[in-house]
């Protein structure tokens, strides 16, 4: 996307610490500053301590990277109090600017639904105490992720409901409780119009731009590896549905990330 108009950017969601980019990371950060992508969040908690560790080391390595450290809960019946206080640990790092990904995922239930909100809870109490927000992930969980917000944050956690794919009545229940949503590649599918609506009806200072890298790749990308360099898609699509130039919606979008998450 080199020649592209300027603008400045921020992935805020995604995992190019994984396998599918190794020897290539360097590669990969290049294009996304090409295509004006200035900051890239590198989220931790995908299968096991490994991908946290590596999403500090990968955060330290390059300028404009930071890193989440959490569990995703298709995961949640594998952490041991020893893994999470080695996660309480990791959160100590300087690069570390968030709790996760952590959440409910009530579709696949790899994890039984009482485990993954015992340990979101716990999650949400290291929030609480350290001070960070929360990447959280939230699938047909809409009711009981707000719940617990609620109930263990007590009003006091910070936070962003990542890859947002809910209707307009979930959506305004986590702007109530002071979250952000953040949008991906999903926004560009054919069949996600209603969602697209969703998205129309909100307000752009409570929205952040996401690839969630490798995954969910925009269109006319879909079904490639994605990167954070598409996030400038994510974002383009956004500012058409909102009757907004690019250079407003990355201006908005980077300084709501920048709140958020004290980048």
């Amino acid at each position: 996307m080199p020649g592209e108009e300027k603008v400045a950017l921020i992935d805020s969601h995604c995992h190019i610490q994984s396998a599918e980019f190794a020897g290539g990371v360097g590669q990969v950060v290049q294009r996304a500053r090409e295509a004006g992508v200035g900051k890239i969040i590198v989220v931790g908690g995908a299968g096991d301590l490994s991908s946290n560790r590596d999403a500090v080391q990968l955060a330290g390595s390059f300028p404009g990277l930071f890193a989440t450290v959490g569990m995703h809960p298709h995961d949640a019946r594998a952490v041991s109090d020893e893994d999470f206080q080695a996660l309480a640990e990791l959160a100590t790092s300087p690069k570390v600017i968030a709790i996760g990904e952590t959440g409910l995922d009530f579709y696949y239930k790899h994890s039984p639904p009482e485990v993954q909100m015992d340990l979101f809870s716990r999650f949400i109490d290291l929030a609480h105490s350290t001070g960070l927000p929360l990447v959280v992930h939230n699938r047909e969980s809409d009711h009981e992720v707000a719940r617990l917000l609620r109930q263990e944050g007590k009003g006091a956690v910070r936070g962003v409901i990542h890859c947002f794919t809910g209707d307009f009545e979930a959506a305004k229940s986590f702007l109530d409780l002071g979250f952000y949503l953040s949008f991906s590649g999903i926004i560009t599918f054919k069949n996600a119009e209603p969602l697209r609506d969703v998205v129309r009806r909100l307000p752009l200072e409570r929205l952040l731009v996401e690839t969630d890298s490798p995954y969910l790749a925009p269109v006319p990308h879909r079904g490639k590896r994605n990167e954070p360099a598409y996030v400038r898609l994510v974002a383009e699509l956004l500012g058409t549905l909102k009757g907004l130039g690019l250079e407003q919606v990355a201006e908005t979008t980077s300084r709501n990330a920048e709140s958020l998450f004290r980048i």
